[in-house]
């Protein structure tokens, strides 16, 4: 094409620029097939599959370590003695006192894997496998090159952490394609449960408590066995990098303790180089949905036992539709560390010494952690009913079933120019495969007249209004775990399309507030602010939604129904961190403290809701959202923690946070609500009262 002004030349460079950029960021845009493993196990003997021959090839051709021994060369380690001798020394306790306190510590720890066990729950596992899904689908390439990984460095596996199922899927795939099996990290949760936690110590799990506090000595037997483990290549080691189920489905922001473990022995040249796997586990349908939801909205988490894994054995009898467990390229340390780390430093102490990593490793092994999560969000494989999920999330009174075919159709379209990994079944009418997806989530959304609308469970008896409210809120918040599962597609066009909505003539600065305010909310990579404001560009110019004449961003004619849809996307997000703002401003007392701060947003969010009409961003009433506004106004240093004997109080600048409220808009209702002087006695049935006397309609918050 002629290039006829500067402008065009600015514009032809840019996206050239762009699309480098996002091929070097994402080299898996071409991504491997799927191969169902369940096929072969529902046309054969489970009880054969179990006790087939079972030779894996290790790290270099080590042999097998058993696990007594490696007790032993942990509990004989230098580092771990130097920390003995340390901790006696500021305890007064003899050294011997102490090395007895850390083989208990180990005895508690230690996984003791036996293929026995193994075994058993290769057969347990195909049954119960073959009635809850219709497929369990692995790229077989991948498993290809694992296979090559593990001979050759030593091999941390890092997948997508949405379900219990998880870390037995990761086993179970491993077995089936003769892998060698990984040691697990695993909550001491497991461990109260009588019969089911041994089970799972000798499947390969160990245990390590959820916060080690200031225990040095437990820090050093913990690194220390995981680091003699990932040095002699016994097993691959295993641990989810966002260090919790994710409730939400979003990924949550990495935890860098037990990376910062396994990459040490890397930069102290004890090993040659270590090699990172991200997998990524898709669910069509979640097993805990339901029960996330209710945890999200304060409903206390059932603690783990083996009565109640057996009172849960009633969602076998449930279809949960496919998995996809997607193992992405190897990741290797030594390449990422090239140019970015002085590895020379660590030659300067002896190796046994611990010592805090230096600020250029930290950062390191943060961008790491950071790359590894947008490596499993990229190999997520999306189904139709995300799509689906996130138009019913923004039309809640519902829409006809015509329509939302034809818009998840336009949906899907939009999705696949932004590379999105999307399972959608071939040469199958729209009609059918819509019509499949809401037949396997039934109990999230229902047919009625032609119209399309989400299930809210109806108790028997009459309910009070917050009962009805906290009904609805499931059903929403259900719902939007599937949608969240297609945000970070669409994130960064979504945060531009919401700058240009609100401030169209400062894009830049609302996308770089927007950015900053979510990056607890989404994986967004510290220092890719620039980056991300690139590709968000591209991808809207893309598929004709916006312009750039003479550098700046223009919304096409044909842009609308793209950044109207954008701005639904993320509007939960930015009504949620303004009931937040508005809360804290308004309501908060002086002595508000970090305990007390969830339940009074979701109390204060309840009163306007219940009782002022057609207030509906329910996600507010997630500990989830609360807990990420907050992190991003202690951010923002627009409130402070401070520690009052065992409490930690919040402290509120008013000023800043009135300012951000005035970023994410200011809101009439909230307002007016505000001026009716809630009080914490006060009746909610008053509050309405008083309202409806001043003759407020109901409104939506904007």
């Amino acid at each position: 094409r002629e290039l006829s002004s500067e402008s065009n030349i600015y514009i032809y460079c840019f996206n050239i620029l762009v699309f480098v950029t996002l091929q070097q960021r994402d080299p898996m845009l071409k991504r491997d097939g799927f191969e169902d493993i369940l096929e072969e196990r529902r046309n054969s003997s489970d009880l054969k599959y179990a006790l087939r021959c079972y030779a894996p090839v290790l790290y270099k051709g080590v042999t097998p370590c058993k696990a007594n021994m490696l007790k032993n060369i942990v509990l004989q380690s230098d580092q771990l003695h130097y920390v003995i001798n340390q901790v006696s020394q500021e305890s007064g306790e003899a050294p011997d006192i102490i090395q007895e306190e850390a083989s208990v510590i180990l005895e508690e720890m230690a996984h003791r894997l036996q293929i026995s066990t193994v075994r058993f729950f290769a057969f347990a596992l195909s049954k119960a496998f073959k009635t809850l899904f219709q497929h369990v689908c692995v790229n077989e390439e991948g498993i290809q090159r694992l296979q090559q990984a593990i001979q050759e460095h030593p091999v941390v596996l890092l997948p997508s952490h949405r379900s219990y199922m998880d870390f037995l899927l990761m086993s179970y795939i491993l077995y089936t394609y003769d892998l060698a099996l990984p040691v697990i990290a695993a909550g001491m949760d497991f461990m109260g449960m009588k019969f089911v936690g041994e089970m799972l110590r000798m499947s390969g799990a160990f245990f390590i408590r959820r916060s080690f506090g200031g225990d040095k000595l437990y820090w050093a037997v913990f690194s220390e066995y995981v680091k003699t483990m990932l040095r002699n290549g016994f097993a691959p080691i295993e641990f989810f990098l966002e260090g919790t189920r994710s409730r939400t489905c979003k990924s949550l922001t990495p935890k860098l303790g037990l990376l910062n473990i396994v990459i040490e022995p890397f930069f102290k040249g004890e090993v040659f180089d270590v090699n990172l796997v991200p997998v990524s586990i898709s669910y069509e349908r979640i097993l805990e949905e339901s029960l996330y939801a209710r945890e999200l909205l304060g409903v206390p988490k059932p603690k783990e036992s083996t009565s109640g894994l057996l009172k849960a054995r009633r969602i076998l009898s449930e279809d949960y539709g496919s998995i996809h467990v997607y193992f992405g390229q190897p990741v290797s340390v030594r390449s990422l560390a090239q140019g970015k780390v002085n590895r020379s430093t660590y030659n300067l102490f002896p190796r046994h010494i611990p010592r805090k990593p230096m600020e250029e490793t930290q950062s390191f092994v943060n961008d790491t952690a950071y790359r590894i999560v947008r490596l499993q969000e990229d190999n997520m494989v999306l189904k139709p009913w995300v799509l689906m999920a996130s138009l019913l999330l923004q039309n809640l009174e519902g829409l006809e079933l015509s329509v939302l075919t034809e818009q998840t159709v336009w949906l899907r379209g939009l999705a696949l120019s932004y590379a999105a990994f999307l399972d959608w079944p071939d040469h199958a009418p729209t009609a059918k495969v819509v019509s499949s997806s809401l037949a396997l989530h039934r109990g999230l959304a229902c047919v009625s007249g032609g119209r399309v609308s989400l299930v809210v469970g109806e108790p028997l008896g009459p309910v009070t209004p917050e009962e009805a409210l906290f009904n609805r809120a499931v059903s929403v918040l259900s719902c939007a775990s599937y949608r969240n599962q297609v945000l970070h597609v669409f994130l960064r066009p979504a945060m531009l399309a919401v700058a240009m909505l609100h401030l169209s003539d400062e894009v830049y600065n609302c996308f770089s507030f927007l950015w900053d305010m979510f990056s607890n909310d989404f994986i967004l990579c510290p220092g890719d602010i620039v980056q991300d404001f690139e590709e968000a560009c591209y991808l809207l110019v893309k598929t004709g939604a916006v312009q750039m004449p003479q550098q700046d961003i223009v919304m096409t004619d044909i842009g609308q129904p793209t950044l109207s849809f954008f701005n639904g996307l993320l509007e939960p997000f930015l009504q949620g961190y303004q009931v937040v703002c508005r809360y804290l401003c308004e309501e908060a007392s002086e002595g508000l403290t970090e305990k007390q701060y969830i339940p009074a947003v979701r109390s204060f969010y309840s009163v306007l809701c219940v009782f002022t009409g057609n207030l509906r961003c329910y996600e507010v009433l997630s500990s989830d959202m609360q807990k990420n506004a907050l992190a991003a106004l202690l951010r923002m240093d627009a409130v402070r923690k401070v520690k009052v004997a065992d409490q930690v109080t919040l402290i509120v600048n008013k000023m800043a946070v009135n300012s951000i409220d005035d970023i994410l808009g200011k809101n009439r209702m909230i307002s007016h609500i505000n001026q009716t002087q809630i009080s914490p006695g006060l009746s909610l049935v008053a509050v309405a009262e008083d309202l409806y006397r001043d003759g407020l309609t109901p409104s939506y918050i904007r």
